[in-house]
């Protein structure tokens, strides 16, 4: 006879959000009961599949009792917690919060979430300061491979560095960087394990590099990509994105996206083929597949040229 062990239930811990009393499992985070009230928080260094690094405090929410706003994102509800998402004290955190990182980096090429938040929150970044230039990818020089613009640790100041075009996978373009850190929890012990990327320096030095700020070939990156799914403002994008850009002829209106299975091994990732004009242009994975989480490996996301190159007889 066979033992079947079952997880034991977890207890519902009530809170109260925005006057509305909500049940959640004990364990659960603010943020996950805001989502179950259909409260639509924002969130820019937090992921389902990576822990939270509480860095982008964009989630904050007032707990009455606090002194301090708190990350929703990696708060625990506690019994009794009465919990405001869109007090006057949150909406001008929130605010600046945006303004402040859209006055640092070029966000005109995030996720359509992140513009809408911006829009939502009135978020004008030019009270401190001219803004961070916008331009579509491809408009500055980029330093391709045999060419020398600036290495990784050359320039402090992020919105100053060249996009890094070194590997025919994908390009980075740290302008448009926030340092919400994502990249390198999928490149750590979240996903991938390969630990090829991390942030240097500190204060306004900080920025993402590579080990010894090397290049990305000489480096310990596999390129899985999973970095460049998981970065929420454009500042990673797969090469075959980024010419089509540089070209003008990448648009999201004419892509069709369809999911299927990756062919190259048994493992059964799900992938998200985003197609335009009958061309596969770029790969994704969606992140509630209980397989890949959103993840995937160099074959899974780079390795689709096959369909459109092979040769055909004739």
């Amino acid at each position: 006879m066979t033992a079947v062990f079952l997880e034991t239930p977890r207890r519902l811990v009530e809170v109260t959000i925005d006057g509305e009393t909500v049940r959640v499992p004990e364990g659960a985070t603010l943020l996950e009961a805001c989502r179950q009230q259909g409260i639509d928080t924002p969130t820019l260094c937090y992921l389902e599949n990576l822990t939270p690094v509480n860095v982008c405090r964009v989630c904050v929410v007032e707990v009455e009792g606090s002194r301090t706003l708190v990350p929703a994102c990696s708060r625990k509800a506690e019994p009794g917690m009465t919990v405001h998402t869109d007090s006057e004290r949150v909406r001008t955190s929130r605010k600046m919060v945006l303004e402040f990182l859209a006055s640092s980096a070029d966000l005109s090429l995030a996720s359509p979430q992140v513009r809408g938040w911006i829009s939502r929150y009135g978020v004008d970044p030019a009270r401190y300061g001219p803004p961070a230039p916008e331009h579509e990818a491809g408009e500055r020089d980029a330093a391709r491979p045999g060419e020398h613009h600036a290495a990784d640790g050359e320039t402090a100041a992020t919105v100053q560095q060249p996009v890094k075009y070194d590997n025919d996978s994908y390009v980075r373009d740290y302008s448009r960087c926030i340092l919400c850190y994502k990249c390198v929890e999928a490149c750590g012990p979240d996903a991938q394990n390969t630990f090829a990327i991390a942030v240097a320096g500190r204060g306004f030095d900080a920025r993402i590099s590579t080990e010894f700020d090397v290049t990305l070939p000489d480096s310990a990156c596999v390129y899985c990509g999973n970095c460049i799914g998981v970065c929420p403002t454009g500042a990673l994008m797969p090469a075959s994105e980024y010419a089509m850009r540089q070209a003008g002829t990448w648009d999201e209106s004419r892509q069709t996206v369809t999911t299927t299975i990756c062919p190259y091994c048994g493992v059964g990732c799900n992938l998200e083929l985003h197609v335009q004009d009958n061309r596969i242009v770029k790969v994704t994975s969606p992140l509630e597949h209980d397989v890949g989480h959103g993840h995937l490996c160099v074959k899974g996301r780079f390795g689709f040229e096959f369909v459109q190159g092979r040769a055909r007889e004739s």
